[in-house]
């Protein structure tokens, strides 16, 4: 009998040293599983901040100025054209001369629109028979008849401008126009006093 209930203990002691040992186990796994779900989210959230959502489509930034309602900076869609970027901008004023700009224009990165005043004399560009006179050209703008009236510029200057100015953006500065084909130090000296950029 005394040996039974000594060995009887010890067994007990054993069973609960079984389910205890049962019992830690079970916890460390939970603890691992949970360890591993919160290293996934963090895993995931990490991500997000590394990979921002892309916009759709490319946006692109312009300088609405002049004779608008509300002149700033605007983001703008590609594809989207200058009338868009001035309806943006609040719409033209009553001042405003739309023989100035393309409206229908696409826009690109970096364009300046500038909407001159009909109050302005250097908006126009006259032509006159017989006489070398010739008013203010913006470059930016002209159509190809403008762009001849300047001195030394026949019609395929004219287009050769045109084409590099809708291929590669708005002219930034009369220094531009040395990339132009057929236009060399010369000319540039010759049409400088004539063209306004923007």
């Amino acid at each position: 009998m005394l040996i039974l209930k000594k060995y009887g203990w010890i067994g007990v002691v054993l069973f609960l040293f079984a389910l205890l040992i049962l019992f830690n186990f079970d916890q460390e796994e939970s603890l691992l599983q949970v360890k591993g779900e919160s290293n996934e989210k963090s895993m995931d959230t990490s991500k997000e901040l590394q990979d921002p959502p892309q916009k759709e489509g490319s946006f692109f930034v312009v300088d609405v100025k002049g004779e608008v309602n509300e002149p700033g900076i605007y983001d703008v869609e590609e594809g989207m054209r200058v009338n868009d970027a001035i309806q943006l901008a609040g719409g033209l004023t009553e001042k405003a001369d739309e023989t100035t700009i393309n409206l229908a224009q696409k826009v690109q990165d970096e364009m300046v629109i500038l909407v001159m005043s009909t109050l302005n004399d250097n908006n126009k560009v006259t032509e006159e028979s017989g006489s070398n006179s010739t008013s203010v050209v913006r470059i930016n703008y002209a159509t190809s008849e403008e762009v001849q009236a300047l001195p030394g510029i026949g019609p395929a200057k004219a287009e050769a401008i045109i084409t590099y100015r809708d291929e590669q953006g708005l002219f930034k500065s009369s220094e531009d126009l040395l990339n132009v084909s057929g236009i060399g130090e010369k000319t540039l000296e010759s049409l400088e006093e004539h063209i306004q950029i923007p």
